[in-house]
């Protein structure tokens, strides 16, 4: 981005820490190694406009290209993040699908351009100082690190995404870079819409129902709650979340968050789902050298 156009967004309040969520899996018998830093951005603390704007009045941080919103807004709300983590960002175009990168390879292939972005739903790393990052608006973000601090990666799960095995294949690939087993794994669930909102449809059942082993399938029943529609559900995303990633072998003592609904939650959080036409937010992992 050009100083000019900088600085036609000097008179925004500044992206400020509060503004952010940290994870926080430094404490316990299984903290992770300070190499490991992460955080989820919200709606405030951006520039952008209503209706991608944040709470109050304030500049909104919508990272979305392809929102919609001005694309110069949305480039310095990108500018903002990355001098909050320090280090280039991997974006993705996100496809609800399987497909995961490499975060290194993604930033190189980009040339540091914070415009190029490359079709995949997950990316995970064991190169110091490249984000992996993962964009959301009512799906759910994972992130993965090792115990040691070796390896990290971030999953986009959407329900097609979850259903179809994103997060395991994830958690898999973080445990095959930092050669670590899966017991050794922590993952974040980060602001998603919550078991209290999500109202899908049959099929959303039945694709889980359909790729879940016979012994399995009453835990994945339970994560759908019929309504009076017949035929409608309220879906639990952390709750078939969990037990994915407890399937994949990743301890329940070492999977955190899971607190925010970003339907419910409009001072602070972008929602599809409320507003259609929004902005996303993104969770984001990185090592330090």
């Amino acid at each position: 981005m050009s100083q000019s156009s900088r600085a036609a967004f000097a008179d925004h309040a500044p992206l400020r820490h509060d503004d952010c969520l940290w994870p926080d899996w430094s404490s316990g018998p299984a903290a992770v190694s300070k190499r490991v830093h992460a955080l989820a951005t919200t709606r405030n603390g951006g520039v952008s406009r209503a209706p991608f704007g944040g709470a109050n009045g304030r500049g909104g941080l919508n990272l979305g290209l392809h929102t919609g919103d001005a694309p110069q807004a949305v480039l310095e709300n990108r500018r903002r993040v990355v001098e909050l983590t320090g280090a280039p960002i991997a974006w993705l175009t996100q496809v609800h699908g399987v497909d995961i990168e490499e975060a290194g390879k993604v930033i190189d292939r980009c040339a540091g351009s914070p415009a190029s972005e490359v079709k995949a739903d997950a990316v995970v790393t064991d190169r110091a100082g490249a984000v992996c990052a993962v964009m959301v608006a009512d799906c759910l973000p994972v992130l993965f690190c090792d115990t040691a601090g070796r390896a990290v990666g971030a999953a986009h799960a959407g329900w097609r995404g979850l259903a179809g095995g994103i997060v395991e294949k994830t958690a898999l690939r973080v445990a095959r870079l930092a050669s670590a087993r899966m017991e050794t794994l922590h993952a974040w669930l980060g602001p998603a819409i919550g078991p209290a909102a999500f109202e899908v449809g049959e099929d959303v059942l039945e694709a889980f129902a359909s790729a879940a082993d016979p012994a399995h399938r009453d835990a994945v029943a339970a994560a759908f709650v019929a309504r009076e529609q017949k035929g409608k559900y309220l879906a639990n995303l952390y709750a078939l979340a969990r037990l994915r990633l407890e399937l994949a072998g990743v301890l329940p003592q070492n999977v955190h968050g899971a607190t925010h609904c970003t339907f419910n939650e409009a001072e602070r959080f972008y929602s599809y789902r409320r507003e259609r036409t929004t902005g996303r937010m993104a969770a984001m992992i990185w090592l330090a050298d």
